[in-house]
Order: C-alpha cells, then sequence, then structure tokens
C-alpha cells in the first residue's frame, strides 16, 4: 500500500511580489534580527553563493521518490541512474542558460568548473549581490561572531521563479572561510582504563558502593566484531553484506585508514578488508581547518569505517571525505548521487535546527529525494544531548554555538533521511543480545570515602546528565506518511516548546543501535602514543556516531537478503515491521521498574597520557523520571528516545 509523505510545513521558494520579483523563502536566517544590527555591510566585501536549481518536474520528483521507495507501490524498486534523473527531473539547458544569463547580467561571476548539477557556483561583491538578490546586506551580531545576512529574503526575476529552487551562502553564519591546504596530525589517543569487562557482567564491581540495591557490572572495555554481530543477529542470520556498498560522509580524512582498520581486524580474527573492497573519493583541497577542528573528525571516520565493517564485513565501503565541516559536506553527499557511490550512507555529523536556513533545508532535502529515486538511503545521526536542554552539561561543551530552545536537529529530522538513535546495550558472554534501554546517561562519582556514590534523589534535575541519544518532535516538517498508525498522536503533536501542534508533526529518531560509550564499540586508529609517537592505537567509543554506522551496516545486510534490489530511502520499510519481532522495544526499564541499567566506569585522570590516580564513575542509563528529559523517555511501542527501536535477526530475515 502507498503510504504518502506528507511535505514540510514551509513554503517552497516563489512567493509572488508586486515588482514582478518573487521571494527565495528562507534565504534571511533567524538570527539576523534588528536587535543584533551592527550596520550596512562593505559592499566590497565577497560573495559566494550557490543557486539551487529545481529541475523539470519538481512536483513530479516528489511523487517519484516517494513511489519508488514504498514498498507495494507498482514503482517500488524501479530506480533511475543519475543520468537517467538528470534527463527527466535535473535542470535543462534552457533553466540553467536562463539563471547563468541574470547571475552574469547583474555582474556577479558563474564559476562553471565550481558549479554542477545541483547548483551554479555564484561569486562576486556585495554590491552586485545586492542587485541580483534585490535585499541589502548587513552585519549582525550572532553565533559568537559578527556575521553577513540579507536585511531580507532574497528575490529573483518572475520569469526565473521555476528554475531557481533557493540559494545558500548569502550569510557568513558560521561558514567563515580560511584556507589551509595541509592537515594537522592526530590527536593523541583516549586510552581505556581497567579494569573493564569483556561483556555485560563479566566483572562486578564490587569493591565499589552499591547502587540502586546491588553492586553493578564494570564498563565493557569495548565491544569487538563478533560481539556486535551476534547482539543484532547477523551471525544468526548468515548475512555478511556481501554485493552492497555503504558511503561514509565525515569531513577531511584520517591517515592510513585501511591499514589500521585490517590490522585490528586480523588482531581479533575479523575479515580485513580484501583489496579493492575499501576505497577513498576525497577533494583537491581542505580548508575551514582550525574553524572545523580538521584532526577531531578523523576519529569520526575510524569509528565509522570499523562499525560497518564490523557488522557487515564482505560490503563495500567507500570514504567520501568532504573539503569541510560547512558547506563541503553537503558537496559530497551530491557527489555520492551524482555517480552513485554507494546504495547505503552513513552520516555522524549535524547541527542545531536553529542553526539552519530554510534555504539550506531545501537545498540538502534535493539531495535526499534524488538519492531516493537512485535506490540510496542516507542515514543520519540523533545527536548526543538528548532533546537540546539549554543548561545541561551536555550543551555547556557547545559553548557560544550552544543551543537556545529544544529542538530536533538536522538534517536527521528531515523526513527524507533516516533518524538513527542511541541505546545502551548489554551483550552476554556467548556474544548475545541481553538487554537495552534508551542511551541518556549521568554520572555520579564516587565519594571522598569511597563509601557512596553522589547521585541525587530519583526525580531531581540532572546536574550530572552527561549525554544522550537525541530526538524529539520536530517544529519544522509535518508527520511523513509513514509514521501514520506507528506514532502516537501524544508525541507528534507535542512541541519542544511545551506547546501542543495542530497536527501530527516529525519526530525522531526512526530507529536505533547501540550508543553508550560504556558498552560502545573497540575501534583503530592511527593516533598519537602516549609516549609522543603516533601509530596504531586502540580506543573505547561511542555516541549515535556509532549507532549511525552500525544501522548502516545492518542495513548492508538486509540489501544482500534482499538480493539484487536496494532498499533505497528506507524509512516506508522499517515502518511497515513497527510493533513486530523485526524491532527489541527497547524501554527504559529493561531490568523492571525499580531497577535501574547502571555500571561503573573506571577512567584515567588524565586519558590522553594514561596517567594519574584512577576515577570511579557510577553511570546511570535511562529516563528515570527527570523533568527536564521527559521527552525522550522510551516507552514500549514507538517513543522519541529509540523510534521502533533497535533490529533484530528477524529484521534481517524478513527482507528475503
Amino acid at each position: 500500500m502507498a503510504l504518502p509523505l506528507v511535505a514540510a510545513t514551509f513554503a517552497a521558494a516563489g512567493t509572488a511580489q508586486a515588482s514582478d520579483r518573487h521571494t527565495v523563502a528562507g534565504t534571511k536566517p533567524i538570527w539576523a534580527s534588528s536587535s543584533v544590527d551592527r550596520g550596512k555591510t562593505d559592499s566590497n566585501q565577497r560573495v559566494d553563493v550557490k543557486v539551487w536549481l529545481t529541475g523539470r518536474d519538481p512536483k513530479g520528483l516528489d511523487a517519484y521518490a516517494l513511489a519508488v521507495s514504498t514498498p507495494g507501490n507498482a514503482l517500488y524498486g524501479k530506480y533511475l541512474t543519475p543520468q537517467q534523473f538528470n534527463q527527466r527531473f535535473g535542470a535543462s539547458r534552457q533553466q540553467i542558460d536562463a539563471v547563468t544569463s541574470w547571475i552574469r547580467s547583474s555582474g556577479l561571476y558563474v564559476d562553471l568548473a565550481g558549479s554542477n548539477s545541483h547548483y551554479l557556483h555564484v561569486t562576486g561583491h556585495v554590491d552586485k549581490a545586492t542587485k541580483a538578490f534585490g535585499t541589502e546586506f548587513r552585519d549582525y551580531a550572532a553565533q559568537g561572531t559578527v556575521a553577513r545576512a540579507p536585511e531580507s529574503n532574497a528575490t529573483v526575476p518572475d520569469a526565473l521563479a521555476s528554475s531557481v529552487l533557493t540559494v545558500t551562502g548569502l550569510d557568513t553564519g558560521k561558514h567563515l572561510r580560511t584556507h589551509d591546504d595541509t592537515l594537522p596530525p592526530p590527536e593523541p589517543n583516549y586510552n581505556v582504563a581497567e579494569p573493564c569487562a569483556k561483556y555485560w557482567n563479566e566483572k562486578v564491581a564490587t569493591d565499589k558502593p552499591t547502587a540502586y540495591g546491588k553492586h553493578q557490572s564494570r564498563a565493557m572495555c569495548g565491544l569487538l566484531p563478533q560481539q556486535l554481530r551476534g547482539a543484532y543477529g547477523s551471525t544468526a542470520s548468515g548475512l555478511t553484506g556481501k554485493g552492497a556498498t555503504v558511503a561514509i560522509v565525515d569531513a577531511y580524512a584520517a591517515p592510513k585508514m585501511e591499514e589500521v582498520s585490517n590490522q585490528f581486524a586480523k588482531k581479533y580474527g575479523s575479515p580485513a578488508f580484501a583489496k579493492g573492497q575499501y576505497r577513498e573519493v576525497l577533494p583537491p583541497t581542505f580548508d575551514l581547518v582550525d574553524e572545523c577542528g580538521a584532526a577531531g573528525w578523523y576519529g569520526e571516520e575510524a569509528l565509522d569505517v570499523t562499525a560497518v565493517h564490523d557488522l557487515a564485513p564482505k560490503a563495500n565501503v567507500v570514504y567520501v571525505g568532504a573539503q569541510n565541516c560547512a558547506d563541503g559536506l553537503d558537496d559530497a553527499l551530491a557527489n555520492i548521487v551524482d555517480n552513485h557511490l554507494a546504495d547505503i550512507v552513513s552520516n555522524s555529523w549535524g547541527d542545531l535546527a536553529e542553526h539552519y536556513t530554510q534555504a539550506m533545508i531545501q537545498a540538502e532535502e534535493s539531495i535526499f529525494k534524488q538519492g531516493a529515486i537512485e535506490g540510496i538511503g542516507f542515514y543520519f545521526s540523533t545527536g548526543d544531548c538528548g532533546y537540546e536542554v539549554p543548561g545541561t552539561p551536555c550543551q555547556a561543551r557547545y559553548g557560544d554555538a550552544g543551543s537556545t530552545r529544544r529542538q530536533a536537529d538536522l538534517p536527521v529530522s528531515d523526513p527524507w533521511v533516516t533518524a538513527v538513535g542511541g541505546t545502551t546495550l548489554a551483550v552476554g558472554k556467548s556474544n548475545n543480545y541481553e538487554f537495552e534501554t534508551h542511551w541518556n546517561v549521568q554520572y555520579d562519582n564516587l565519594a571522598a570515602d569511597g563509601k557512596s556514590w553522589s547521585y541525587p534523589p530519583p526525580g531531581s534535575y540532572p546536574t550530572t546528565y552527561s549525554a544522550g541519544g537525541g530526538g524529539g518532535t520536530s517544529d519544522l516538517f509535518t508527520q511523513p506518511g509513514y509514521q501514520r498508525g506507528a506514532v502516537p498522536r501524544s508525541q507528534s503533536t507535542a512541541l519542544p516548546d511545551g506547546t501542543t501542534a495542530k497536527q501530527p508533526m516529525r519526530t525522531i529518531p526512526d530507529i536505533s543501535a547501540v550508543g553508550d560509550s560504556g558498552t560502545g564499540v573497540r575501534y583503530p586508529e592511527w593516533n598519537q602514543r602516549p609516549d609522543g609517537s603516533f601509530g596504531y592505537t586502540e580506543s573505547r567509543v561511542g555516541g549515535t556516531s556509532l549507532s549511525c554506522p552500525v544501522i548502516a551496516g545492518l542495513q548492508a545486510l538486509a540489501q544482500q537478503a534482499q538480493g539484487r534490489l536496494p532498499i533505497g530511502f528506507a524509512n516506508p520499510a522499517i515502518y511497515l515491521r513497527a510493533g513486530t519481532k523485526a524491532y527489541h522495544d527497547v524501554t527504559d526499564t529493561p531490568l523492571g521498574k525499580n531497577n535501574p541499567v547502571a555500571y561503573v566506569r573506571t577512567n584515567y585522570t588524565d586519558p590522553y597520557a594514561a596517567t594519574g590516580p584512577l576515577k570511579y564513575i557510577l553511570v546511570t542509563s535511562g529516563n528515570k523520571g527527570i523533568p527536564a528529559l521527559d521527552a525522550l523517555s522510551a516507552v514500549p511501542g514507538y517513543d522519541r528516545g529509540t523510534g521502533v527501536g533497535s533490529p533484530t535477526a528477524a529484521y534481517l530475515r524478513s527482507f528475503r
């Protein structure tokens, strides 16, 4: 049966104006308000923008993207190649020529070498951009700096309204550029302190105080490939991911990725990458190195590659490195659909919704829809700060870029992507699944006398709240059809600001997997060792940056089970299985109402140097009725903490 995908609530470009120009809605960011206005922008300031093109048949594109992704539809699985997509839905020669002529007539330059089938790359100066887009530019004190933005939404000539989808880059918020071709060295390795457990309850902290009436398990040292495969059913299924290709998108490029991956695999008895099974697609240069913290992205790449290969050891993996952590990431996504580099795309990155403009949303969504038509599914992590509640220690780490309100992140809340949330996972002695709960942890230190933990009373505000899987209800997108009947109205209408929506809205996550670092994975990296040298290192890691590639790896197995047909945009298929044995129904109380999931973690005082007195921390996961985090409780059935749950072996078998 067809499951219609309801469009987003924001308006499309093309609002009529009396002066024969149309407004390109959402090109003025919400932070560009009169209260922070710092005056007119220097007219000689450089602009570097992208004019995104609608293509021949935008309405037909939306309809085809949904039909081709929905099991039971007559068009299901009838994917197009990139060439077929451009012939049917891409911008026509007439559209490109007309938009190019208008831009050049305004005195701006069209960089044809930097343009592609999605957008025209346009450069020049503010005075010419004012003429072209019909708006003045002003400086605003925002996001901890002074940034440029259009005084009002951009406009385009009436005759071009059907050709211009949107315009990005008019503002410089979070896009201030420097250029540096040389990447920094890897960061020091985060060393895992012992004692830690190989599996859940292998080691119990009997020498530490009880918590919740008993001695708790030690944190795990880091799940190995066989444990992940056993816990999520891939061992039982006999699937390896053979024939599937998973793309991993992060910024920059970690050194010696394939080399350390194969060394890790050999050490732990897992298949190494065969010749040609792993490859990298990189831009000619990198920039925004300091602003983006380039070396910090190396660990993201190493984690993503490891997790996918752990779950799907025979799947092909292509790492698509972005030029930077800003618009370079979108270019990497566009490269994937333009050249069909993979069928499954894992993205362990995102941002607060308040940092997005409508123009940015429309631009990215055009890529996701093209991917759906080509049989490519995009997966995004939901973030590691719950509902982005301001004032929590987790949010404090963001500094000036921190959240100012509860919100669902982007691009993960877009209805055209699969949102992956995080869990705390217990794996048993036989690599078996024990239980999961919503990853939503508070840390409590061992008291100075070593006789108690410092946790607050149940129900009190979590001053020790550390991190948790993201999710929530979007205030931007209405509910997509695939969520109807699966998501309770009480969740889909409960907006982040505490008000009730008049109609159901998009909720996330869609699906979940392990994210808690204390039950996370062991992974390799080329990093700085405690003695200062660089070489092979290992660490333990978590976050929804782990959850996302775990799901991507499992989807590679499901695709192998399905045969020659890619799964493509997976949400309709995911929700058709909601409420069945295809998923573990993850809740906050897998051990019983008065028995929270907890474990004892050991840390070095300085984990990067692996020195200092050991520190002992009680980690409690799941929502214990804490008011500030109730929006992300995990309850029976669908919830905004874990979505439909985590996959089982039955999920993989259901695609055969």
